[in-house]
């Protein structure tokens, strides 16, 4: 459990590490498939998928795999996607404060499959 859930011990900061630099690219940046690995803080049993992260740089870009580093600080936290989402996507904004950022989660949910439901082949996005 302290493994799944050690994302409250980091910050963004802490996994950026200063990866941030001064650019003028002004095209779309996408990094895709970042596997990520989660707990529905509902039911306590995880979901599981990938991350697609798309930023517009505005003067700024951030190392790509500070990307999935932002995107696992999150998941290892007790979660819902919704939340994930937003969180990943506030945290770009923070580091390089974009002209646009997008984030697609697409995830199996475990509370979906192991009980109620119990559809193995459903995914979320």
């Amino acid at each position: 459990l302290m493994f799944m859930t050690q994302g409250y011990a980091l910050s963004c900061q802490e996994v950026t590490n200063g990866a941030v630099f001064a650019e003028n690219h002004d095209e779309m940046v996408v990094v895709r498939d970042i596997d990520i690995h989660s707990l529905c803080e509902h039911h306590m049993v995880p979901f599981t998928g990938r991350v697609h992260i798309g930023y517009i740089p505005n003067g700024k870009i951030i190392g790509l795999s500070k990307l999935a580093r932002i995107a696992e600080v999150y998941a290892r936290r007790l979660q819902v996607q919704e939340r994930l989402t937003r969180q990943i996507a506030d945290a770009i904004v923070e580091a390089v404060a974009p002209l646009g950022v997008a984030v697609v989660v697409e995830c199996s949910h475990f509370c979906m499959v192991m009980r109620g439901v119990q559809k193995v082949g459903a995914s979320t996005v």
